[in-house]
């Protein structure tokens, strides 16, 4: 089935769109309006940047309108790289891939000496205007007017793919995009995520800077208003896909993407800790981190039980995975949750499940061990085939189960898995999705022409040895009835009891009623090809979604329902719902 899938969802945004403005001039004009309506001869504009914004494009675009009399880079009072990096070394280990949470601050960053002298150039200075840019450039002054420049995690990434961005204050000159992710993920970003959370809700604009020379500009209050409007009805995130070396054909044949040099292999439709939101304020569409969401309207989003239990973050997560005409997955396992908490610092695990979408006949997918393993020979194998020259017999040693079109297979953490080639993946898992222990990569290469990193060592201590051929049979093709009426049927399909995500599908030709039951719902359109939802009472616009796209209803949503619609009326259809169990 071929998808009319919309790779640009909007947020349409209702009644802010007096205050939204594209282009460096138009938003020089709103600052110079907010800078005269203070009525001071000095004034101060702070534009705190988060890591990787273009902030030499922010400043030249804001000069050409505001004509500064001084500018300060906040960053000449940061920590020298070299003792940055002292500081955060331990936090990054050797590793290639896995390094430590970190628990900076921006503050603990800066050299007060520094900011003294960069306030006193301030103090200093005559009439005219000032502009502060920088990550932390909110410690320097608290400025008459304060923006934030902000960008997508997806952007960022591709920044260091290009080598336009590297990383924030480090004398460290890399190359490897697995090692400047991993600083990313678990230091600047985090640090990053603490400041704006404390500082979004007192900034007076917020400005895009996803796309290179094409600004957007949106006041607090709409920005504000744009989320409260979102956490009140379904919405989908901006997808992205990416190549890899075992990347299949259905995704671009399916979703009508750009031929790349190498097969996609990842779709990211799902996960709000890398894909953004589009907001559409009239005529402006602005790109925004779907984090944001999370962080500001937990509770509506989340829910609040959700919410007292994992904080401001979203604990599901939707992808692909497509091996139809590509190759095997890396044979992996995920860290139980004791291992990812005292290695890494994550409070929960990537427990998660394979959902085929599509396959293709002779489809498997590869789980759990076989029975009466030697875990000692096994583990000398998979160390052999690291050495080259032998490939690891994976087969003597994983159960393979064939895969159809609708089979779910469960992974609770611990479990040896991986999908063969010929299966279109819809992952359903816990968020924390960068702790894959590779245990053997098929003998082959990154698309970078290195070899892939495999956490044996890591993977020999958090294989639950005893999963075994009957073990895991409890976690393939389990599929337990509900209730069903006439024209539809639901479904419970999984999690595995171990997990905290529930699973339910449901099949239906006639309108089906959700409720809201204290979580988030992640769903996914896995069978027909166009459906709505909608709100009983009118409490948001009716919804449309279409094959295989996945999107999110808010806790806050009381109750809405689908319906098949378009090509699918009269037809039945299927969707898949997640949600944090009670």
């Amino acid at each position: 089935m071929k998808a009319a899938y919309n790779k640009e969802p909007v947020v349409a945004i209702q009644g802010w769109e007096h205050e939204a403005w594209a282009g460096y001039e138009a938003i020089g004009k709103t600052v110079r309006a907010a800078l005269a309506g203070t009525g001071k001869d000095k004034s101060i504009v702070v534009v705190e940047c988060y890591p990787g914004v273009r902030q030499e494009e922010v400043l030249a675009g804001l000069s050409a309108s505001l004509q500064p009399a001084l500018v300060i880079q906040a960053e000449d009072a940061a920590l020298d790289p070299a003792e940055a990096d002292r500081i955060v070394e331990r936090y990054m280990t050797d590793d290639r891939v896995f390094g430590y949470m970190a628990p900076f601050r921006i503050e603990e960053f800066y050299v007060p000496e520094k900011l003294k002298r960069l306030q006193d150039r301030i103090e200093a200075a005559g009439s005219g205007v000032i502009i502060v840019i920088g990550f932390g450039a909110s410690l320097v002054a608290d400025g008459d007017v304060l923006l934030y420049a902000d960008l997508a995690r997806w952007e960022i990434q591709q920044r260091y793919r290009s080598k336009e961005y590297a990383n924030w204050r480090t004398n460290i000159v890399e190359t490897d995009i697995l090692r400047l992710y991993k600083r990313g993920f678990f230091f600047e970003w985090r640090m990053a995520d603490r400041l704006k959370k404390t500082l979004l809700p007192r900034i007076d604009y917020y400005l895009d800077t996803n796309v290179k020379d094409e600004p957007k500009l949106v006041s607090r209050q709409a920005l504000f208003a744009g989320l409260g409007q979102t956490a009140n009805r379904p919405f989908r995130l901006v997808p992205y896909f990416d190549p890899g070396v075992w990347g299949g054909t259905w995704l671009e044949a399916n979703i009508d993407l750009p031929q790349k040099n190498h097969p996609y292999a990842w779709g990211f439709d799902g996960v709000p800790e890398e894909n953004s939101l589009y907001f559409q304020y009239g005529g402006l569409r602005l790109e925004l981190p779907s984090i944001n969401l999370v962080f500001f309207e937990s509770v509506k989003l989340l829910g609040e039980k959700v919410y007292s239990r994992f904080g401001a973050e979203f604990p599901i997560r939707f992808d692909f995975l497509d091996t139809i005409g590509g190759q095997n997955l890396s044979l992996q396992v995920h860290p139980t949750t004791e291992y990812i908490r005292e290695q890494f610092g994550m409070p929960y695990t990537q427990d998660e499940s394979y959902y085929i979408l599509e396959a293709v006949p002779g489809a498997e997918v590869y789980l759990g061990l076989r029975e009466n393993v030697d875990s000692a020979q096994m583990l000398a194998d998979l160390r052999k085939a690291q050495q080259g020259g032998f490939a690891f017999p994976a087969e003597e040693y994983v159960n393979v189960y064939p895969a159809a079109k609708h089979d779910h297979f469960l992974i609770p953490a611990g479990t040896i898995h991986c999908s063969g080639t010929g299966c279109m993946v819809l992952e359903i898992s816990a968020t924390p999705y960068i702790f894959t222990f590779k245990l053997w990569d098929w003998d082959r290469l990154g698309l970078d022409g290195k070899p892939r990193p495999v956490h044996v060592d890591h993977g020999e201590k958090v294989i639950q040895w005893d999963r075994t051929t009957e073990w895991t049979k409890s976690c393939v093709g389990r599929v337990e009835p509900v209730a069903e009426g006439e024209g539809w049927k639901e479904e419970r399909t999984g999690l595995h009891d171990l997990e905290f995500i529930e699973t339910r599908r449901h099949w239906f030709s006639v309108p089906v009623r959700h409720e809201a039951n204290g979580s988030v719902h992640m769903l996914n359109l896995i069978e027909g090809e166009e459906a709505t939802v909608e709100s009983p009472d009118g409490a948001f616009e009716p919804f449309v979604i279409r094959y295989a796209e996945t999107f999110i209803v808010p806790a806050a949503v009381a109750a809405y329902t689908i319906r098949p619609s378009g090509p699918s009326e009269g037809k039945t259809i299927g969707t898949i719902k997640a949600f944090v169990r009670a």
